[in-house]
């Protein structure tokens, strides 16, 4: 055999190679991630409220502030569902979905997302503090949280409230558990509508 006899067979041999190469990374590729929204849910309409009511912060866990829906959270493990996930931000998302929420039940309120473009002089600012947004077990969702409501036309401190919320699950599927937390993140929306209506006093 002469030396571009030895090449050629070098060459297909390389290149027969670098096909199943190919073939099993496409093989091992992950499938396209399902991505999931949390859905606002309507609550009691109040009348009153301050006029502009502006979402200013809403801080979560570190461990949060992934694409990927984290489902548990025990001991020092954390259960991160490769491909569930977040159609966007999460905090970016809670502040989108409150908005919406405070509004409907404050239809006489304007209430700005913390992401929004308009950037007025709010009556009332809003700061959300969430704990944990978790799984607490294969049938409940646990959603811990600490509000703070300041009124601009007052000297009062801010009306800080605390909210531990657990609601159940239809089954143990990624869908039924951000419906579960779509129903809890709705009752943060009461508790924060209260406070606003009401102006902070009990």
């Amino acid at each position: 055999m002469n030396w571009k006899q030895t090449m050629r067979k070098a060459s297909a041999r390389s290149a027969l190679l670098a096909a199943c190469g190919l073939l099993m990374l496409g093989g091992c590729s992950s499938p396209t991630p399902t991505l999931y929204t949390i859905s606002v849910v309507p609550g009691q309409v109040m009348a009153g409220g301050p006029a502009v009511v502006n979402i200013h912060d809403i801080t979560i866990p570190r461990y949060l502030e992934r694409p990927q829906i984290v489902r548990f959270e025990s001991g020092n493990q954390l259960d991160v569902r490769a491909n569930d996930w977040w159609g966007e931000p999460i905090a970016a998302m809670l502040s989108r979905v409150l908005a919406e929420e405070l509004a409907q039940r404050l239809p006489h309120s304007i209430v700005l997302g913390e992401n929004g473009a308009i950037n007025a002089t709010a009556d009332a600012t809003v700061q959300v503090d969430i704990d944990r947004l978790v799984a607490s077990g294969p049938a409940a969702a646990t959603l811990v949280a600490h509000s703070s409501v300041s009124f601009a036309k007052s000297n009062a401190p801010p009306v800080l409230r605390s909210l531990r919320v657990e609601t159940p699950t239809k089954d143990a599927g990624t869908t039924a558990y951000v419906a579960a937390i779509s129903v809890a993140v709705g009752q943060l929306a009461d508790s924060i509508a209260v406070t606003l209506q009401t102006g902070g006093m009990p």
